[in-house]
């Protein structure tokens, strides 16, 4: 008589426990968050903001909103919103805007101004869950960015915003749109330094981070990224005689960058 041995079934390997604000997608919904400002008249301008784990030069840890100028530059008064959102242990979530502090007593900018671009950036105190989801200063595209990765029209980007002041749910997350490239040529950046995006864009948009994450489609043949990358920033509408295209202007990463070392270089040492 033959005894066969099974030997005994492996053990479960466990799942990887991954950190939800790095997972991709999601990671970069963690990172944005709704900027508005009451005017007193039942109306507010509306804009978005994502956040950056940009270091101090010293190396200390520093959380930075980034945005579209414009988007602070039209509020007013000298506190705006900004929409944080706490999760709560039943699983659902609860929208908790608190102040921001944009102007000093004395009306000047808390923010820092790219000299040419539609893009501002300030340091901020963030609750400790969104300083974890803030995302890399290295996933911010360098100039280079898209000749390495051969990022053409056609190529598909997401972008995240807060539409008309509208967000995905009363937990105050951004909606997600996806647009392709319509624009060419992308580079040098010094000669190009926006490219138009294919999707509808409206008030509250402005600020949102355009971004690529392996979900995004691609030309076949073209080189895959290694991680993902926030291409650019959502700053403009394309408009003819008033009349929406469906057309968005996106500054290049790049310029966050620049405005971000023009803030340190301002602080000093």
């Amino acid at each position: 008589m033959f005894v066969i041995q099974i030997p005994p079934a492996p053990a479960p390997v466990p799942a990887p426990i991954s950190t939800p604000s790095w997972d991709l997608t999601r990671g970069l919904i963690d990172a944005t968050v709704q900027l508005d400002q009451p005017d007193g008249n039942g109306r507010r301008t509306v804009g978005t903001g994502f956040l950056v784990d940009a270091p101090r030069p010293d190396g200390t840890p520093r959380t930075v909103l980034v945005t579209a100028a414009h988007v602070l530059e039209r509020m007013p008064d000298s506190e705006a919103r900004i929409g944080w959102r706490i999760a709560l242990p039943d699983g659902a979530w609860r929208f908790t805007p608190e102040p921001l502090r944009i102007r000093e007593a004395d009306r000047t900018p808390v923010w820092t101004r790219h000299p040419e671009r539609d893009i501002a950036v300030m340091e901020i105190v963030a609750p400790e869950a969104f300083a974890r989801a803030a995302i890399p200063l290295g996933w911010l595209a360098e100039a280079t960015e898209f000749d390495r990765w051969q990022v053409g029209p056609g190529d598909e980007l997401l972008s995240l915003g807060f539409p008309r002041g509208l967000s995905a749910n009363r937990a105050g997350f951004p909606i997600l749109r996806v647009g392709r490239i319509a624009s060419w040529p992308l580079t040098p950046i010094a000669a190009f330094p926006t490219f138009l995006l294919d999707f509808p864009v409206h008030a509250g948009n402005s600020g949102g981070p355009v971004f690529w994450t392996p979900g995004a489609r691609r030309l076949p043949g073209t080189p895959v990224p290694d991680h993902p990358f926030i291409a650019g920033v959502l700053v403009q509408a394309v408009e003819v005689d008033g009349e929406g295209l469906g057309i968005g202007v996106v500054a290049h990463a790049r310029y966050v960058r620049e405005a971000i070392a023009r803030m340190d270089a301002a602080a000093g040492p």
